[in-house]
C-alpha cells in the first residue's frame, strides 16, 4: 500500500492507562451498533471509548454499522446507500443477535433500531469519548465533511476536546485520513492496517506515516514484541483489533500496546486494573 502524506507534524498523544475501547459497543453481549449495546459498554462496564463504524444512507445521513449492508444485523436487505434514514430506521437491528445467540438473548434487543452519529453523540454527550472508523469512504462522497459538521455540532471539535482525545479517527482509507486532516489540523488520526500489512511498511514509510498520524491500528494477530516495539519507536499509539481473549490481552499488554479494541471491555477493564 503506497501512503500519501500531509506535511506536518502530528504529536501522538500516548496514555499511561492502557485505553479499553468497546468495539461496535459490547458486541460480545448485546446486538452491535445499538444503544443495547453502547449503554452496555458506555454506562456499565465503563469502557473509555466508544467505538462507532460509519456508513452514509441515500439521504446523506451517518448511521452507526459496520457493513456496507443491512443484511446481517437487520431483518432488511440492501445497501445502505440505497436506503433512506427512515427505511433503515424501520428494520429491527436487535433480533438478528437473539438469534444467533440463544444464551445471551434479551427481549430488549428485539427492535433494537440502527442509531444516527446526531444520536450517539447526543445520548452519551461531549464529555465521552469516540473513536470513529470512516468505512469504504470512497463508497459515500462527502461522509469526511458530514463527519466534522456533526461532530462540530456536538461541541467535539473543540481544541480542548481534540487535545485530549475526545474523538480519535480511524480509517483503512490512507485517503480518508488525509481528507481529515485537510479538514482539521488538530484532529487525532489512525491508520488501520489490513492483517499481515504491519511488517511490510518500511521505515521510511513509518517515518511519512507518522506526519500523519498519531496511531496505528494493527490486526492483534500481526503483532509480536519486536514490532510493537518498533512502531513505539517512532511515537506511535499502538491499538490493536479485535482481542477477545484474556489470554491474548495479556499477551498484547505484554508487548506494550496502549490500549485494544475488544467486544468484552468488562474483562480488558479487569485486566488492566489489576494491581
Amino acid at each position: 500500500m503506497l501512503f500519501t502524506i500531509f506535511a506536518g507534524n502530528v504529536e501522538a498523544k500516548s496514555h499511561t492507562k492502557k485505553q479499553v475501547i468497546a468495539h461496535r459497543g459490547a458486541s460480545g453481549y448485546a446486538p452491535e451498533h445499538t444503544f443495547a449495546s453502547y449503554d452496555l459498554s458506555h454506562n456499565v462496564m465503563g469502557a473509555d471509548y466508544i467505538e462507532v463504524d460509519l456508513q452514509m444512507t441515500k439521504d446523506g445521513q451517518l448511521i452507526a454499522m459496520h457493513d456496507e449492508t443491512v443484511d446481517r444485523t437487520t431483518n432488511g436487505t440492501g445497501a445502505v446507500k440505497d436506503l433512506t434514514l427512515a427505511e433503515i430506521k424501520q428494520l429491527d437491528a436487535g433480533s438478528w443477535f437473539n438469534d444467533k445467540n440463544p444464551e445471551l438473548a434479551k427481549p430488549s434487543y428485539v427492535g433494537q433500531q440502527v442509531p444516527t452519529l446526531d444520536e450517539i453523540l447526543t445520548r452519551y454527550g461531549s464529555n465521552a469519548k469516540y473513536y470513529i472508523e470512516t468505512k469504504s469512504p470512497d463508497v459515500y462522497p462527502g461522509m469526511e465533511e458530514e463527519l466534522i459538521r456533526v461532530l462540530a455540532e456536538h461541541g467535539l471539535m473543540k481544541t480542548n476536546k481534540l487535545k485530549k482525545g475526545h474523538v480519535l479517527i480511524q480509517s483503512f482509507s490512507n485517503e480518508s485520513l488525509v481528507k481529515m486532516r485537510q479538514l482539521n489540523k488538530k484532529i487525532q488520526l489512525v491508520q488501520l492496517l489490513d492483517r499481515n500489512q504491519v511488517d511490510t511498511l518500511t521505515d521510511a514509510q513509518l517515518s511519512e506515516l507518522k506526519q500523519l498520524v498519531m496511531g496505528i491500528g494493527p490486526n492483534f494477530r500481526d503483532l509480536t514484541a519486536d514490532n510493537t516495539k518498533r512502531l513505539k519507536s517512532y511515537g506511535f499509539v499502538v491499538h490493536p483489533y479485535t482481542v477477545n481473549t484474556e489470554e491474548d490481552m495479556r499477551r498484547m499488554n505484554s508487548y506494550g500496546v496502549d490500549g485494544v479494541f475488544t467486544n468484552y471491555a468488562d474483562v480488558y477493564k479487569r485486566i488492566v486494573n489489576e494491581k
